[in-house]
């Protein structure tokens, strides 16, 4: 089971962090992605961080602004939002993939399990 939280409202350049807490399965072998989708939008790709090297991947749209962090200690993955932007505004799901180090962590299909999703909204 993944619990996502920390969505809200927030104005044009400012930051929140969402937070996606893991139960139920063996947290520190999932690599662990982020993913939105705006009304009338596919669900799209955002970040993720991989359970041996930790390397990262993220969207180009959100280089630069966004960092994606895991605490296998805690079972939880994190996602710090800065400078948010308008076309930011979505639902975020976090997700979890069980997989070998070389798994294309960018691709929706690979994810095994799925969170319930948080709203973040950027105001103009």
């Amino acid at each position: 089971q993944l619990q996502a939280s920390g969505g809200g409202l927030v104005q044009t350049g400012g930051s929140l962090r969402l937070s996606c807490a893991a139960s139920g399965l063996t947290f520190s072998n999932h690599h662990m992605g982020w993913f939105r989708q705006a009304p009338g939008k596919e669900r799209e790709f955002v970040a993720a961080i991989k359970w041996g090297s930790r390397s990262t991947y993220y969207v180009d749209s959100v280089k630069g602004r966004f960092t994606i962090s895991r605490d296998n200690a805690k079972n939880t993955v994190y996602l710090q939002m800065d400078a948010l932007k308008p076309e930011d505004t979505a639902v975020y799901f976090c997700a979890a993939l069980r997989g070998p180090l070389g798994v294309m962590v960018t691709a929706k299909t690979s994810y095994n399990y799925w969170g319930q999703g948080t709203l973040v909204t950027v105001s103009s």
